[in-house]
This record gives structure tokens, C-alpha cells and sequence, in this order.
């Protein structure tokens, strides 16, 4: 009775000292996103979303530190993530969760997704799936004030060495726990302290690709440089470093069959003078020293089977997909001296055009069929087998208005891409032709818009997979002999998940003109920012200009600017090509209504394609009033816009589609915080 009676005091000091200490640690951003819509007070939703968070902080199974469940069915189903930094104990871990769940939702009190990070946990929900799923956004930096007092060199060196062995040894880890911490010796007698941690659904690759994204603001000019501690923070993944030991580091060595367990020491032995009592008090040790390694012992074995049998299912599962890949991709590869006669060794009569990527020649197969071949630039430093998965996913996409692929060669360093051919090129050619323009009437234009838009509505919705094209523009606008417009040029697309929303890069790739501002500057790309691209190109087709050449008289300006300003001061007429003869007005003025909405500065204000695709083929759906358009040129802007362009590509954190916060750390710590694109 005694022994029950102090465990169980034990065990609630324990626990108020977790709490305490979960109180205290510091809370370190969060975003509420809009992308995914709203909930209703007292919806069916948040009845979920209560129910999944209610029961987070109070689940034994989180032991090793990472939580994730669903709850609801359809459209009302909520997923929820909770990762504990690697290195805190079980009581610490439930009590940080438990405060986020209180504290996210007051944050974000009716966004359905949403992401907090405190100093020893992170919480995200969606109503999406987000279990096993890289993503690098949203994210933020964080970093010490305080300089590196000498040889910074010398200081990052170390620090780069430091961080790239703990990333092997993140990488590395299991099912249960991918993370690592370690400390190294910096310049001045300093002890250099880091850590590296990665989400456990992820797989190495996955894994290994996030911290390498993540190392790359570490330490540079966006984040860190100079700096004696800093931190990366992502859904996925996070680091960080600092000269004072953050961690605890026993904790953090601690084997993976129970990576958050904290050592325990056996309660000392109790003293009593009964020595019945005694004889019972040893009796009732013993019994506890053998029962309780045995259930141990038991509850490893079991375990050890059941993750050996679902590794090794999935393992066969993988081995099945990547054989029947790797049978489409053999499927679809042309040998070389076949592509060689087919274009008479690719003369200069059979070269079609040239781009960044390389030539495109004309060529006949011996069956008669006409294609065209890209031969991508031999400098490329792209590896066979990430060339062989971009063939499988353009080959993967079949629609009336996409270019279809028809297979690929490599040999050597040669690295050949096969299309159907398009007798009448691209769309470039035609519109941007004063002689050829007058060629495109209005319906012939109002075809290619409308097919472009079906063709980009495919790749973000209707296709087994979603992709964000990247680089629309009228070059990549294939015409066949019917005017029919084919999307063309998948080198710099990115696939989505089906339920992803936003991704990051670090490569800023694509056609300036026809970028959307949030990724021009900040790298952030989504299918809005193709519907950005969609708008910038519908105007085109209607004016006939180039965005970023458009001819007002002697002057030359922005088309989007241009386009605004006669569309705010009721002249929109003025916008239209002169070559296109009238009597579709309502059509032409619709198009251009369309085209300002998609080219809109805020994300959340462009219309989805599904939305543009039924705003063309339906006259009763009610067009929303534009906003004004991102501007790109400023040499005929007025003072005020452009003030606030350049406002807009520093001032992230008053973005709409991240609702964020932060507070400032412990004073020993300094940290500021900034969003960053990756």
C-alpha cells in the first residue's frame, strides 16, 4: 500500500513538473492556412477536430514522441500530426502537445488547417492528408543576435561538418524517430551544439531531400550569417545550432526501440523495523524486478515482428510498383540510330527551333509518322534516372491539350526527347507575327483559350497526378493542323500530391513575364501561380502583345498595368488587338474581366481553373469585381503602386494565406524570426 501510494505521489510530481516546465517553454511561430477554406462553429468538422486534438495529449502511444491519427469520414475528416523534439521525455512530449492543441486553436479559431511550433513540439492539423508527406512549407528561420566573435570561417566550416553527419545519422533513423544531435569544436575554445530532426514518415530519401533544403539557409545572407546560433523550422523537418548545449543529449542517444525513455533509477529500498513487513516488501520487488523486464522483453519481440512484417510487405509492395515503372519506362525508350536516320542525322534542314534546353528537329520513322525531337544540351547535369522519371511522368499524362510524349532516348550522353509532331509550331509565332496575327480571328483565339485552359485544369485536377506546369507561356503553345493548343515543355514542372497545395523552391525558374509575384520573389509556387500565368497569357491572345513589351503609342509598357488602367477607367477596348474584326465583344470583354482575375496580386483572390474553365463556357455564372494586378515594370506606374509593389516583396509576414505569429525567445537566446523561402 505504501509503495502504490508513493509511486502514484511520484508520478503526479512528475507529471506537474512536465506540465511546468511545457508551461514555460517557449512558443515559437504559427500559420493558420486559408487555402483549404473555413469551418462553421459547432460543424461536424470542428466536432472532429475537438474529438482528434482531446485525444492527442492523452495517448500512451506517443511514448517515442510522434502522434498522427485521423478522425470523420469525407469531407469532414480531420488528420493531425504531433512530433516532440527528439531529445524530451514522454511527460514533457504529452504535456507541450497538450498546450498546442488549446493554443493552435485559439490561434487559428476556424481555419481548417494549421501548423504551431513550441520549443519542444510541433502540432498540425488539415483536412487533408498530410501523414507521409514531405513538405518545406511553411516555414521560418530563427537566429541568435549575437556574432560570431572571430575566424568565421573556420566557424562554418565546423558548423557545416557538424551538420552534415548529424543529417546521415537523422536520415538513418527508424519508423519511430529520425533525429540526431552531436557537438563539435568551434574556433575560441567554443563547444559548437546542433541537432537535426526529420518527421519518422518520411523515407530516408524523403528525409535526406528536406535537410538538404533546410541546410541551405545555413548559415547564408537570408538566415544566420554571422550568426553564433540559428534554427530552419519546417512541417518536415528542422535544425539547429548554437554555442550553449540546448538538448538533452543523454536523452538523445537513447536506443530506438525507445527513443524518448529518460533513464529511470529503481527506488531506493525502504527501510522498516517490521521484518514481516520487510520480507513482504522484498517479495513484492522481486516479483516487480522479473515481471517487469519479462512484459518488456515481450512487448519488444512483438513489436520487432509486427514493424519486420510491415516493412517487409511494404518492401515487396515497392519492389511490384518499381518493376512495372521501370517496364513502362524500357517501353518507351527509342534507340538512338533509329532518332538519327529519322532526322538525316539531325541536319539543319530538319531543325525545327532552339531554347534553353537544347535544339528540336523534325523527324520520319519508318512507318511514316512525323515527330519531333528534343535534344536536351549535353551540359546538362541532370542523372539518368531522374531524366527516365520525368519521361515516365510526362508519358503518364494524356490529354487533347497536352503534347503528347511518345517516348525518349538515352545513350551515352545523349539525352532525346520524342513528341508528336505540331505542324503549325507554337502559339509565338503566330501572335506576336504582325503579318500571321491577322491570321488568328476571334473564334480561332477564343479556341486556344478555352483549350489552354482545359489543358491546365487537367494537370491540377483531373489527372492521376497533380502538376504545376510552371512556365505557361505562349512558346509552349503548341498549334496541330486544326489550331488545336497542346501545353508543351514539362522541364520545369513539379508534381503535387493530390491534396498538396504549395511548395517552395530555392531555383527560381521560368519566364519573368509571366511569373506570379510570390514566385518571383519568394519562390512559393501553387496551381495559382499557373493561374497567374493563365491570366498573363490570356491577355496576350486578346491584345496580341507581349506582356513585357506591350506598345501604347511611342511608349512601351507592362500589359498587366496597361490592361488596368483602361479596364479602372471603363476604355478596355482599348486592350483588344485591332486585327480582330468586331462583333464579339461581350466575349472579348468577358475574356479580359477573366484574365485581370487571375493576374490579381493576392494568392486568395485569383480564381481556381475549375473556376475559369466554367466563367468561359457559362454566361450566368456572375463575374467578381477585380482587384489590381501585381506589376512587374514600374517605368509607367504610378508612385503609389509601385511603392507598394516594393513594399510587398519585403513585408511577408502580412500575407493573407499565412496568418502568423511569434513572440520573442528567452533573452539568452535572442532569436528574431522571419519567414524564408526554400
Amino acid at each position: 500500500m505504501v509503495s502504490s501510494r508513493l509511486l502514484f505521489f511520484l508520478s503526479a510530481i512528475c507529471l506537474l513538473t512536465a506540465q511546468a516546465v511545457a508551461q514555460t517553454a517557449d512558443f515559437l511561430y504559427h500559420f493558420c492556412l486559408n487555402d483549404n477554406g473555413n469551418y462553421t462553429a459547432n460543424s461536424t468538422y470542428e466536432r472532429n477536430l475537438n474529438h482528434l486534438l482531446s485525444s492527442l495529449s492523452s495517448n500512451t502511444e506517443i511514448d517515442y514522441g510522434f502522434y498522427n491519427s485521423s478522425y470523420g469520414q469525407n469531407s469532414d475528416q480531420v488528420s493531425a500530426i504531433g512530433l516532440c523534439r527528439g531529445d524530451v521525455n514522454p511527460d514533457v512530449c504529452r504535456s507541450c502537445l497538450h498546450n498546442a492543441t488549446s493554443l493552435l486553436k485559439q490561434l487559428c479559431p476556424n481555419q481548417k488547417e494549421a501548423i504551431g511550433w513550441f520549443d519542444y513540439c510541433m502540432l498540425r492539423y488539415s483536412n487533408r492528408v498530410i501523414l507521409g508527406v514531405e513538405e518545406t512549407s511553411p516555414s521560418f528561420y530563427m537566429w541568435n543576435t549575437n556574432n560570431v566573435s572571430a575566424n568565421y570561417d573556420q566557424f562554418k566550416d565546423d558548423l557545416k561538418k557538424l551538420l552534415e553527419n548529424l543529417r546521415s545519422k537523422a536520415v538513418a533513423g527508424g519508423s519511430l524517430r529520425k533525429f540526431a544531435a552531436g557537438n563539435a569544436t568551434a574556433p575560441n575554445f567554443q563547444t559548437l551544439y546542433a541537432l537535426a530532426q526529420c518527421t519518422p514518415d518520411l523515407s530516408e530519401l524523403e528525409c535526406n531531400n528536406c535537410l538538404a533544403g533546410a541546410f541551405q539557409g545555413i548559415p547564408n545572407i537570408i538566415c544566420c550569417d554571422n550568426k553564433v546560433g540559428g534554427r530552419v523550422i519546417g512541417p518536415s523537418c528542422n535544425l539547429r545550432f548554437e554555442i550553449y548545449q540546448f538538448s538533452n543529449w543523454t536523452a538523445a542517444a537513447s536506443p530506438p526501440s525507445s527513443p524518448l525513455a529518460s533513464p529511470v533509477s529503481p527506488p531506493p529500498p525502504l527501510t522498516n523495523t517490521n521484518t514481516t513487513k520487510g520480507s513482504e516488501s522484498n517479495t513484492s520487488r522481486t516479483i516487480i524486478i522479473i515481471i517487469v523486464p519479462t512484459a518488456i522483453f515481450v512487448v519488444l519481440v512483438i513489436s520487432f515482428c509486427v514493424c519486420f512484417r510491415v516493412k517487409r510487405r511494404r518492401r515487396e509492395k515497392l519492389e511490384t510498383v518499381e518493376d512495372d515503372e521501370i517496364r513502362s519506362v524500357e517501353s518507351l525508350q527509342f534507340d538512338f540510330s533509329t532518332i538519327r536516320v529519322a532526322t538525316d542525322n539531325f541536319s539543319e534542314a530538319n531543325k525545327l527551333g532552339q531554347g534553353g534546353f537544347g535544339d528540336v528537329y523534325k523527324g520520319i520513322l519508318s512507318d511514316g509518322e512525323v515527330i519531333a525531337i528534343k535534344r536536351l544540351s549535353k551540359n546538362s547535369g541532370q542523372g539518368n534516372l531522374e531524366f527516365k522519371n520525368e519521361v515516365l511522368l510526362v508519358a503518364k499524362l494524356q490529354h487533347r491539350n497536352l503534347v503528347r510524349l511518345l517516348g525518349f532516348c538515352l545513350e551515352r550522353d545523349e539525352r532525346l526527347l520524342i513528341y508528336e509532331f505540331m505542324p503549325n509550331t507554337s502559339l509565338d509565332h503566330f501572335l506576336f507575327d504582325p503579318i500571321k496575327r491577322a491570321y488568328l480571328d476571334w473564334q480561332r483565339r477564343y479556341k486556344i483559350i478555352g483549350g489552354i485552359a482545359r489543358g491546365i485544369l487537367y494537370l491540377h485536377e483531373d489527372s492521376r497526378l497533380r502538376i504545376i506546369h510552371r512556365d505557361l507561356k505562349a512558346s509552349n503553345i503548341l498549334l496541330d493542323a486544326e489550331m488545336n493548343p497542346k501545353i508543351s515543355d514539362f522541364g520545369m514542372a513539379r508534381l503535387f500530391l493530390l491534396d498538396q497545395t504549395q511548395g517552395n523552391t530555392s531555383r527560381i525558374v521560368g519566364t519573368y513575364g509571366y511569373m506570379a509575384p510570390e514566385y518571383a520573389i519568394h519562390g512559393q509556387f501553387s496551381v495559382k501561380s499557373d493561374v497567374f500565368s493563365f491570366g498573363v497569357l490570356l491577355l496576350e491572345i486578346v491584345s496580341g502583345q507581349k506582356n513585357n513589351c506591350f506598345k501604347n503609342g511611342e511608349n512601351v509598357e507592362d500589359l498587366l498595368s496597361y490592361a488596368w488602367k483602361n479596364w479602372r477607367d471603363g476604355t478596355a477596348s482599348n486592350i483588344v488587338d485591332p486585327t480582330i474584326e468586331p462583333g464579339s465583344t461581350i466575349e472579348i470583354m468577358r475574356c479580359i474581366h477573366i484574365g485581370l482575375l487571375c493576374v490579381q496580386e493576392n494568392i486568395t483572390d485569383r480564381p481556381t481553373m475549375t473556376s475559369v474553365v466554367l466563367m468561359l463556357n457559362s454566361y450566368s455564372i456572375t463575374l467578381q469585381v477585380p482587384s489590381r494586378p501585381a506589376f512587374f515594370m514600374h517605368n509607367n506606374i504610378d508612385s503609389e503602386s509601385a511603392s507598394q509593389w516594393e513594399q510587398s516583396k519585403w513585408i511577408t509576414k502580412s500575407d493573407d494565406k499565412y496568418k502568423g505569429n511569434s513572440v520573442e525567445a528567452s533573452i539568452n537566446e535572442a532569436s528574431i524570426t522571419e519567414l524564408y523561402p526554400r
